[in-house]
């Protein structure tokens, strides 16, 4: 019946209709600005996002790396996230060795933090001992806090607060659609008074890689020129932008399909033995639930051609995504009900 891969939302694979459209792309050379799929990818991603420009970057984490080095001076500078984001938890320490950066990591509930934490965070101006606070980060939703998204008033509150300190703020949106379609909130609206912000392609829209950085036109000028500095500056990229724009047509709405399967998947943990879990706390696709033993639960759900991942010494996360239908949920559901017996 094949596998449950619950492992992540970036296991999904391009469907057909995806693999088609990028089959049949029109491409020429993306960095001398001659591929009509990532040009109409990037005016579209900036358009959505509420900004002049945007760049197309093989990955997401590329995206977090540009934008702190965008915004991070060289002395010192600090950048005040929460302490589970992607930037400190998945990127080898990739803004301190790119950009020189601080990192100033919050420890709030649900991966949010508010106008205050980050007035409470601020050093005091002209302090020669202290790194100087330069930047504001903000994950869209929030993901090992599972999935969680950031009310739009409490993002104001945060941009005002960093606005007011003279502070620069960019926005991680590795699922930032799926705070879209979970709170019927534009993008624009949540990436506004943003100095920064992407989109990703390959969680659960589907695409086999890429993501968008969005930003003034002056900005992403500059983000051209550390694109090339990566090695992440590309060549006929429509094939793969193509995947993209196809994912912004067809699989924004269907995010909803993934946000059921989820609430359905934390219902049913909430019923066995030995599992510890709010349903009512899941608001997209990510479901995070607490077990005595992780590891060996995975393993055992291995053994039943289930995937989750084990996150901690008593955490379990498993995302939905496009690969995994209700069905699926249900044969997932039977094998932990096996495992937790």
């Amino acid at each position: 019946m094949g596998l449950v891969n619950l492992y992540s939302d970036t296991q999904t694979r391009p469907t057909s209709a995806m693999r088609t459209a990028m089959a049949e792309a029109e491409v020429g050379d993306e960095q001398r600005f001659e591929d009509p799929q990532v040009t109409a990818l990037c005016a579209r991603v900036a358009e959505l996002l509420g900004m002049e420009a945007a760049v197309f970057l093989p990955s997401g984490t590329m995206c977090n790396e540009i934008a702190f080095r965008l915004h991070i001076r060289p002395g010192g500078d600090e950048a005040i996230l929460h302490r589970t984001s992607h930037p400190i938890i998945a990127e080898a320490g990739g803004p301190a060795a790119f950009a020189g950066a601080m990192m100033y990591p919050l420890d709030t509930p649900l991966g949010m933090f508010t106008a205050d934490d980050v007035r409470g965070a601020l050093r005091r101006p002209g302090d020669r001992y202290s790194p100087r606070s330069r930047l504001v980060s903000v994950e869209q939703t929030t993901n090992m806090a599972g999935g969680r998204v950031w009310p739009l008033a409490q993002l104001r509150d945060v941009v005002a607060a960093a606005r007011e300190a003279g502070l620069r703020l960019h926005m991680d949106g590795a699922r930032l659609m799926n705070a879209v379609v979970a709170s019927g909130v534009p993008a624009s609206e949540m990436t506004a008074g943003f100095d920064t912000a992407w989109l990703d392609f390959t969680k659960g829209l589907g695409a086999p890689l890429g993501a968008c950085l969005a930003g003034s036109a002056e900005l992403i000028d500059e983000a051209w020129r550390y694109k090339q500095m990566l090695g992440g500056a590309l060549r006929q990229a429509g094939i793969v932008a193509a995947g993209a724009l196809y994912a912004l047509d067809h699989h924004v709405d269907r995010l909803a399909e993934d946000h059921a399967n989820a609430a359905v998947l934390a219902r049913g943990l909430a019923e066995l033995p030995g599992v510890t879990i709010d349903p009512d706390a899941v608001e997209t696709n990510i479901v995070i639930f607490e077990h005595d033993d992780p590891e060996g639960l995975c393993a055992r759900l291995r053994e039943q051609d289930v995937v989750m991942g084990a996150i901690g010494p008593r955490r379990v996360r498993a995302v939905t995504h496009l690969d995994v239908d209700a069905e699926a949920i249900q044969r997932a559901l039977h094998a932990l009900e096996r495992v937790c017996a």
